[in-house]
Order: C-alpha cells, then sequence, then structure tokens
C-alpha cells in the first residue's frame, strides 16, 4: 500500500483512533516528529516515496513537491498553512487538509491565560518569591483587565470564541476584520488604525497571508498607547519582531506575549535582554483533547484520499480532482 511520512510529534502507530488505523489499511509509517527547526532539505529527505503526509509546520516548498511527486496529500493538524506552497501544490496535483474548528477553543483559553499573565505579572511574581523577594508594589504592581480595551485583530471561529471569555471580565472589546460584520459583545472597528490607537491590549488572530505580514510593525508600535500591551498566539510574521522588541526595550509597551515566532524556536539569542516578554512555544492550538480532534481529523483525511476520495476538510479539492483524472 501506501507510505505515509508523519512529523505531528506523539503520533503513535498503536493509537487505535489514528496510527494503528494507518497500519491496518497497510499502510506503513514513517515517523520524523518535527520539534525544532526543519530546512526544506531535511524534508524531502524524509518523504521520498511517500504518497502522504501528517504534519506540523514542515516547510514544503517547491523545491520540496517537486522532487517528491508520489505525494498526494499534505495533512496539516491545524488551520495554519503558511508553511506550504500553494501554488506548487496545486501544479503538482497535492491536496492540502487542514482540521478546521478542532482548536479554536483552545487557542481563546491560551489567549486569555497570556491577556491576564502579563496584566496580572503572574511570571514576574513568581520568579520573584521563589528567589525569596515579596515585591507587592512598584514595579512588580500588576494592573486590572476589568474596563480595559482589548482589541482583537480578525474575529474568525478564534476571535469570537476570545470575545466570549472576554465580556465576562467587564472589558470593552473591539475588532478590527473585514469579512465579519457583527459580532455579540464587541464593537466593530471601521480602520486597524483605529483599534490599535484606542486599545489597552491588542490581540492578533488573523491568517498569515502577503498582505498581512509584518502587519504590525514599528509605525503601528508608535501608535499603540504608552503602557498598552500586545499578544500573538496567530501567526509569527505578522508581527516585525526586532520592532516589537525595540518598543519593550525603550518601554512604550508594557509587555508582549508571544505564542509564534518567525523562526520556530527562535532560540534563545533572539529573545536576550527582551523585558517584559511572555513566551510559549506555539502551544496555542495543542491540548490533550485539541490534539486527538486533530490527530483524528488528518488520519482521516489521508485514509479518505488514498482510497480514491476527496474530503471536505480538503482546501484545494481542485489539484486532487485533476490528479485523480490523470491530468
Amino acid at each position: 500500500m501506501g507510505r505515509i511520512f508523519v512529523s505531528w510529534p506523539g503520533y503513535s502507530p498503536l493509537d487505535p483512533e489514528t496510527g494503528a488505523r494507518l497500519v491496518a489499511a497497510g499502510h506503513e509509517l514513517v515517523l520524523q516528529a518535527k520539534t525544532g527547526h526543519r530546512s526544506p532539505e531535511e524534508l524531502s529527505g524524509f518523504i521520498g516515496g511517500c504518497d502522504a503526509a501528517i504534519v506540523s509546520t514542515d516547510p514544503f516548498t517547491r523545491e520540496v513537491l517537486s522532487a517528491n511527486r508520489d505525494l498526494k496529500l499534505i495533512a496539516r493538524v491545524g488551520v495554519g498553512t503558511d508553511s506550504i506552497d500553494h501554488d506548487a501544490a496545486r501544479e503538482f496535483g497535492v491536496g492540502i487538509s487542514i482540521t478546521p474548528g478542532m482548536n479554536a477553543e483552545t487557542v481563546a483559553d491560551q489567549t486569555l491565560a497570556m491577556i491576564l499573565a502579563l496584566l496580572r505579572r503572574v511570571v514576574t511574581q513568581d520568579q520573584a518569591v521563589k528567589a525569596g523577594r515579596w515585591d507587592r508594589v512598584g514595579a512588580a504592581t500588576p494592573t486590572e483587565l476589568y474596563q480595559k480595551t482589548v482589541g482583537l485583530v480578525g474575529a474568525g471561529a478564534i476571535g469570537q470564541a476570545v470575545i466570549r471569555r472576554l465580556v465576562g471580565f467587564g472589558t470593552r472589546v473591539v475588532y478590527f476584520d473585514g469579512m465579519v460584520e457583527h459580532v455579540a459583545g464587541a464593537t466593530r472597528c471601521a480602520t486597524l488604525d483605529a483599534l490599535i490607537e484606542m486599545s489597552d491590549v491588542v490581540s492578533l488572530h488573523a491568517p498569515l497571508l502577503p498582505e498581512t505580514r509584518g502587519l504590525m510593525n514599528a509605525a503601528r508600535f508608535a501608535q499603540m498607547r504608552q503602557g498598552s500591551y500586545v499578544v500573538n498566539a496567530a501567526r509569527g510574521g505578522l508581527v516585525d519582531q526586532p520592532a516589537l522588541f525595540s518598543a519593550l526595550r525603550s518601554g512604550h509597551l508594557a509587555g508582549a506575549a508571544l505564542d509564534v515566532f518567525e523562526v520556530e524556536p527562535p532560540g534563545a539569542d533572539a529573545l536576550a535582554d527582551v523585558p517584559n516578554l511572555l513566551t510559549s512555544a506555539h502551544i496555542g492550538g495543542i491540548s490533550r483533547e485539541s490534539v486527538a480532534r486533530m490527530t483524528r481529523s488528518a488520519t482521516s483525511s489521508v485514509l479518505a484520499v488514498l482510497g480514491g476520495d476527496i474530503p471536505e476538510t480538503v482546501i484545494n479539492p481542485e489539484a486532487l480532482r485533476a490528479r485523480l483524472a490523470g491530468r
């Protein structure tokens, strides 16, 4: 049967709901978990002869896809596909599937946790107490989320889940999204600039597209209120990291929380001497529950495509239709 490349960490050939289903169907698993940076050359060396892939943020460039023409499906565990060359996938008849709607609540939890941790200085307080200090006032004094204005850039499924959580904290919630006209509990801003200028916290929930890359740059950080905060649990490329770090070092911004980075992992040197920066390892969409849902979905997508079907999770069905038609 087929060979399936798997880069999602922890994916097991013994799990009856994921890997064992592929094995039972006669497929061979090529397990190469992605736990750090992976180059296109490394990826290409792993996927030779593979018919499908269940992946994390692996770099499926044009060169990788051109050199591995057996590949029929890239099943992304998650919804972000900016690490995949969509034009090349269409040209070579490679389907791209995602796991939509399965981690929106998880990302919303992470976003709220980061906002609260920043404003309440949770990490700073934890470190101080463990070091023998009792810093209750002065620079270590936290602030409140209550009655703050939180601005969301993007109000899709994740953004709306964040809004539902924020309403209970007595916040004023505003959002900017050209595709969403109304969200209960929030006010729509006509422009991104208007949102930035009125918000105490700016939280990003937009996809990474050519027009959104570097969306938060030096000019926009300068527009933000003195002492405000930035949270990014969406895509690292939305933020100009050097500009953000400069705004933190100058004290213009009071803090930032990043779950995603331009380069992942970013490395200790890239984050050295950046004050009031809270970080996590791109875990926004990851929980025990969401991983189970997403890996089950990705597995089902692979089985469907290798069986000659095109599931609804495929976002470029025309590429697979052309391939299945033999064109």
